[in-house]
């Protein structure tokens, strides 16, 4: 359990926590990953049975010995049964019992690790497929320790199963049968009913327990989260002088999980000082029975050294079962929330047997196309029968008010959501009906936020397709502007870009992400305000850059500034999620409505820039990214 995360104020709901589910049911979730590793897990039980065969000879061994030590004083056999049976015995019982424990944990450390990593990266994937809605709702630093603490948990509960407690059932089991055949059945009785009352007492103050491990585990993640939260928005803590104000968050957090832990130690004195008087209570009464025994002459003195060996023997891995027990209790806690991320269905899916895109000339329609974030819970519409059509190698535009609508077209196109009607075709083929991984290698995408890798900028511009060799990817650099910019720093291409690429220029990171869709070349590409982050000069120059690029491709622009769409084929303007206008630069110019409207605001806001280069319209430096002018 970790104890250095922050917690979440204690008013904040714990939100997101899966269902329990029965603990066969965790189990049998494991069971298909180990399956593999079947042949393994067989030959580590015959190494477990052997090491507990050897464990258990041990006190029949010292028993033989003691009862060879009444020889009469003087007889040879006492010289050479004593020092030679003790040595060589025992050392070699021991030994056998270190070397198949030994070999049994080598054998199965393979299928061990080798589940762990598959769990791993089978959610690891799955997240990777699970829709976007998703990725904009989750917990980062929750959802990776979630990952972290179930990766570890099944390690955990293999290994506490595997070799401690079935290993002491297979022992107990030897145990008990032998104190039946050799000795009489109330040995047994006693120790069955030891057992029985400290499984049932344990088990009941475990289960009891295990609701503080569950609430830990909600406090852990959503301690974890905002502790990544305010690392990574570092920046806007020191903007606002709130260090104080995240300190005694932090404070709070640490005091409710002092709290909880407080909690959690008084159970467990209970429920260790519980188990160690039912423990004591046996040996007390297995050993008085066995001294019985041996008064009455019924038992020798080396059947008491072996009872008594049998059972501290047997007692040590018991007294360390509850201990266990718990262990395996919490690790199945912790494997919980991991498997809910595994099982989560997907929003987006490839439809079965779906054939990959057969892209021709790139031609996209939109035809009818209705859209809700929230379509299942009666959310508002985004999108009322949107209908165009961006025909192959031609490039059309959309602008409109911020909330228009704009940014949703390329999600959807990009099969990020799936619409609530209507269609979106490539090539006539219903992008629904086809592959995902087709589609998005179809189209290539500059994004108006560009979030880039913790790595090099080499990596993130070769991110856009990966293999790319170092030529290719100064190419796409060249024509993004951007290739001087890096060989001028001291470790060109090898330079590193910061969590988030936060060591660049919002426009540094925009040409980057403009370099490596330029380096993936697809036939239909998406501008989401690819410029919206450059100043004039550059926004030119690249612009000229980006016309090349999608020259003969089929391009979807969307746009703030208008000036930049001007040699759109046509132009679409959108209002509160429908077409309220379309057609070219100079049709809209005529027809006099909200498309002139905004190119006369727009010009209006660049005229002070302008004012000492007469004749041109000057670009504003540092327009919004959103089409404000609508509103």
């Amino acid at each position: 359990m970790r104890h250095h995360a922050l917690p979440a104020p204690e008013n904040t709901p714990l939100e997101g926590a899966p269902k329990p589910r029965s603990d066969w049911a965790t189990v049998r979730r494991i069971v298909p990953f180990f399956v593999r590793y079947r042949w393994r897990m067989a030959a580590a039980l015959l190494f477990l049975v052997a090491a507990k065969v050897a464990n258990v000879g041990v006190p029949l061994l010292l028993k033989q010995l003691v009862d060879d030590l009444s020889l009469p004083h003087g007889d040879p056999r006492a010289l050479l049964i004593v020092p030679l049976g003790l040595l060589l015995a025992y050392a070699g019982l021991r030994l056998s019992t270190t070397i198949f424990t030994e070999l049994r944990e080598l054998v199965f450390a393979k299928a061990t690790h080798g589940a762990a990593r598959e769990i791993a990266l089978s959610t690891f994937r799955h997240l990777h497929a699970l829709s976007l809605r998703f990725h904009l709702e989750r917990q980062t630093g929750g959802m990776t320790r979630d990952i972290e603490r179930g990766t570890r948990a099944l390690q955990s509960l293999v290994s506490y199963s595997l070799y401690t407690i079935v290993p002491t059932l297979v022992e107990l089991t030897m145990v008990l049968a032998f104190l039946g055949w050799k000795f009489d059945m109330g040995y047994v009785w006693i120790t069955l009913g030891a057992l029985s009352t400290y499984a049932a007492f344990t088990i009941t103050l475990t289960e009891w327990r295990t609701k503080f491990r569950r609430t830990m585990n909600e406090l852990d993640s959503k301690a974890h989260t905002r502790a990544v939260d305010a690392l990574l928005n570092y920046e806007t803590v020191k903007y606002f002088n709130n260090e104080d104000y995240e300190s005694r968050r932090y404070d709070e957090g640490l005091d409710a999980f002092r709290r909880a832990q407080l909690t959690s130690q008084r159970t467990l004195s209970l429920l260790n000082t519980g188990q160690q008087l039912i423990i004591a209570s046996s040996l007390v009464a297995m050993l008085w029975r066995a001294t019985q025994g041996v008064v009455d002459q019924r038992l020798t003195l080396g059947d008491f050294v072996m009872i008594n060996a049998l059972l501290i023997q047997l007692y040590i891995p018991l007294n360390f079962l509850g201990v266990l027990y718990r262990e395996v209790k919490q690790s199945i806690a912790d494997l919980e929330k991991m498997f809910a991320m595994l099982e989560r269905e997907r929003e987006v899916a490839d439809a079965p047997g779906a054939p990959a895109l057969q892209a021709a000339d790139g031609t996209v329609s939109f035809e009818d196309v209705r859209f809700s974030y929230d379509a299942g819970k009666g959310g508002r519409e985004v999108l009322h029968g949107v209908s165009f059509t961006i025909p192959g190698g031609r490039k059309v535009a959309v602008v409109g008010a911020s909330g228009s609508g704009k940014s949703t077209l390329a999600r959807l196109l990009y099969r990020f959501y799936d619409v609530s009607s209507g269609r979106i075709t490539i090539d006539g083929q219903d992008i629904r009906h086809v592959t995902q991984d087709s589609l998005r290698r179809t189209i290539g995408i500059v994004p108006q936020d560009t979030v880039l890798f913790n790595d090099t900028v080499g990596y993130n511009i070769g991110y856009g397709r990966t293999g790319a060799s170092q030529i290719e990817i100064e190419a796409a650099a060249r024509a993004a502007h951007i290739h001087d910019f890096i060989m001028a720093q001291p470790k060109g291409y090898g330079t590193m870009v910061g969590e988030r690429g936060l060591k660049l220029s919002g426009g540094e990171k925009q040409r980057v992400a403009i370099a490596r869709t330029l380096l993936k070349n697809p036939p239909i590409l998406i501008f989401d305000e690819a410029t919206s982050a450059l100043d004039s000069a550059n926004e030119r120059a690249i612009q000229a850059e980006l016309s090349s690029a999608a020259a003969g491709k089929t391009a979807l622009v969307i746009a703030h500034r208008l000036s930049t769409i001007v040699d759109a084929h046509e132009i679409l303007v959108m209002q509160s999620g429908e077409i309220v206008e379309r057609g070219s630069h100079q049709d809209l110019m005529a027809l006099g409505g909200s498309y002139a409207r905004m190119w006369r605001l727009q010009n209006e806001a660049r005229a002070p820039a302008s004012a000492d280069e007469p004749g041109r319209t000057a670009e504003p430096e540092n327009a919004p990214h959103h089409g404000n002018a609508l509103a």
